[in-house]
């Protein structure tokens, strides 16, 4: 029999009959599919409803107005975030240390800016205990705060609230803020646990009695609350000032940044709701990014930014004269600084060495 002849009989009808049966078998499957969606359906719109429920957002266009800086067309893109050290619930209360201090202040304040391309990306932390000139600000209210002169940046939060944090950063730098993100003491520890802890490498024993945080140097896993002690300490580490825990709030910061990226959410959805969850439940964003499909495109965008190639730098500050507790933004050190953040360029070695160090 030639090869160019082809077989015939009952074999060969057979063999035609298997495609015919794979497609059978497919448009079963995809029936079957199709009927568990419609079946839940109403459970993942349920879900969905909840955890988009949960974000809270700022209109900080609105609160703002056109008194900002130009947003340039290669400045990438540029996100404040908050740590802030809200005692409000119980679960806040008691991690911050009891209910005597009222209000919130932001506990840890960085920049984050993603250049054009986002590939990679820079955070500028700016210690809570500087002294800024706090511009003229509407609260929530409607009413109007005015500006004021030597005021520690931490307070602008408690005093005026989150739109005006954000336009004490775009008076003092210059740099147009895209986007807002706060998290609380609860939404913090519970995200740390939620993805299973975070991995530190401790650059020195920490022996702090004020938080109870007692750890040795070398690579340490740390749950939800060790998490929260850590980048909060400042007895623990440095002279005690808030410079000295800067470099292990960035530290932690790309830790955190890196195990997520390294979690396979798609492979676990349990996990990937439980860490939704924890995020969305103590978040406070712009109102552009108040939902989970605004969130999921903005992280998406940032794929391809990888933790480990990101830079940690703080916002060069000096002893201030009058009040040697505090600081103020170092010159010509933080002009460029802010400059190379807006023209998304790179910074110069001269614009992160800081006079005070904490050390």
């Amino acid at each position: 029999m030639s090869n160019n002849v082809m077989p015939q009989g009952p074999r060969a009808s057979r063999r035609a009959a298997k495609p015919r049966k794979r497609r059978r078998g497919l448009k079963i499957t995809l029936g079957v599919l199709l009927v568990l969606l419609l079946a839940t359906g109403g459970t993942l719109y349920w879900l969905y409803s909840q955890l988009d429920g949960n974000i809270k957002g700022v209109d900080i266009n609105k609160a703002l107005g056109e008194d900002r800086p130009e947003k340039l067309p290669t400045s990438g893109q540029n996100l404040l975030v908050l740590g802030s050290d809200s005692r409000a619930g119980a679960e806040n209360e008691e991690l911050g240390g009891g209910g005597s201090v009222s209000g919130a202040r932001s506990d840890t304040a960085m920049v984050v800016h993603i250049p054009e391309g986002r590939s990679k990306a820079v955070a500028v932390s700016i210690p809570r205990d500087t002294l800024v000139t706090r511009p003229e600000c509407v609260k929530d209210d409607g009413s109007t705060v005015a500006g004021k002169e030597r005021v520690m940046f931490n307070s602008v939060y408690a005093q005026v609230g989150p739109a005006c944090v954000v336009k004490t950063v775009e008076k003092m730098s210059g740099v147009r803020v895209d986007h807002y993100l706060e998290i609380n003491f609860a939404g913090f520890k519970d995200l740390v646990d939620a993805i299973g802890g975070v991995t530190v490498d401790v650059p020195q024993d920490i022996d702090d009695k004020a938080s109870g945080l007692h750890l040795t140097a070398g690579p340490q896993k740390l749950d939800g609350t060790e998490s929260l002690a850590y980048v909060r300490t400042r007895h623990g580490i440095g002279d005690g000032s808030d410079l000295g825990r800067i470099g292990l709030q960035q530290q932690f910061l790309m830790a955190l940044l890196s195990e997520v990226k390294s979690q396979d959410l798609l492979g676990s959805p349990a996990n990937s709701y439980k860490i939704a969850k924890s995020a969305t439940q103590s978040l406070t964003t712009d109102s552009s990014l108040a939902s989970l499909t605004s969130l999921a495109e903005f992280a998406r965008s940032m794929n391809g930014v990888d933790p480990a190639s990101m830079e940690t730098v703080m916002l060069p500050v000096a002893y201030d004269t009058i009040d040697p507790n505090r600081v103020i933004a170092s010159e010509p050190q933080s002009g460029q600084l802010w400059k190379a953040i807006r023209e998304d360029a790179t910074i110069p070695e001269e614009a992160k060495k800081s006079p005070a160090t904490g050390g």
